[in-house]
């Protein structure tokens, strides 16, 4: 149960809906307000199957490309850090201008906002280092994936109660807890590279 709350924090936190949301609004501010979950709860879904479709399929890529759990540890550290840094310094714009009225599709609010590079490297992280706990990581990507459509689904309420400013602390915060989980990865990379060459 702790592995699996443990992978659904990191996969929340790599999801980072309270940093999303913001982007979510600036999209979809010309769409009707009763259409706009809607397309919410589509883009969320498609996301939601490519993320599934990627935990089942990525060790088959691993294995088909000669990867060691090493070098997908050590990558996955790297990466979480540098969204990480992005989450705690974000760079302003950087929001896809569509056509007035125009309802984004798949790209970008189902990939990347939800499913990025970074939550697919997470996924083969877990599933590479644990192929027998594949239940149990899905069962993480679920809840991760609820906790981050409740939050998008309520996006008009959580920004009147939150502002502006509170969305950026929060996302800052999750940043740093990011940073923590993408060193302890590094590491953890590293360690095992080292024990694997001199054993």
């Amino acid at each position: 149960m702790f592995d699996i709350f443990s992978a659904a924090t990191m996969l929340f936190l790599i999801m980072d809906p309270m940093g999303n949301l913001p982007i979510y609004m600036s999209i979809l501010k010309s769409i009707d307000e009763k259409r706009r979950k809607w397309v919410i709860l589509r883009e969320l879904c498609i996301a939601l199957f490519i993320l599934l479709v990627f935990l089942f399929s990525g060790q088959a890529l691993l294995d088909f490309l000669k990867v060691e759990q090493e070098t997908v540890s050590i990558a996955g550290g790297i990466i979480l850090f540098v969204i990480a840094i992005k989450m705690i310094f974000p760079k302003p714009g950087g929001i896809m201008n569509l056509p007035e009225g125009e309802e984004p599709l798949i790209v970008p609010l189902a990939v990347p906002m939800i499913a990025g590079p970074s939550t697919m490297a997470a996924l083969i992280l877990l599933a590479n280092q644990q192929p027998d706990k594949m239940w149990h990581w899905s069962l993480a990507l679920l809840i991760a994936w609820a906790l981050s459509a409740a939050i998008l689904l309520m996006s008009n309420t959580i920004h009147r109660l939150v502002t502006d400013k509170g969305l950026r602390a929060i996302e800052r915060l999750m940043g740093m807890i990011l940073i923590m989980i993408a060193i302890q990865m590094l590491l953890n990379g590293i360690s095992a590279y080292m024990t694997h060459q001199f054993s």
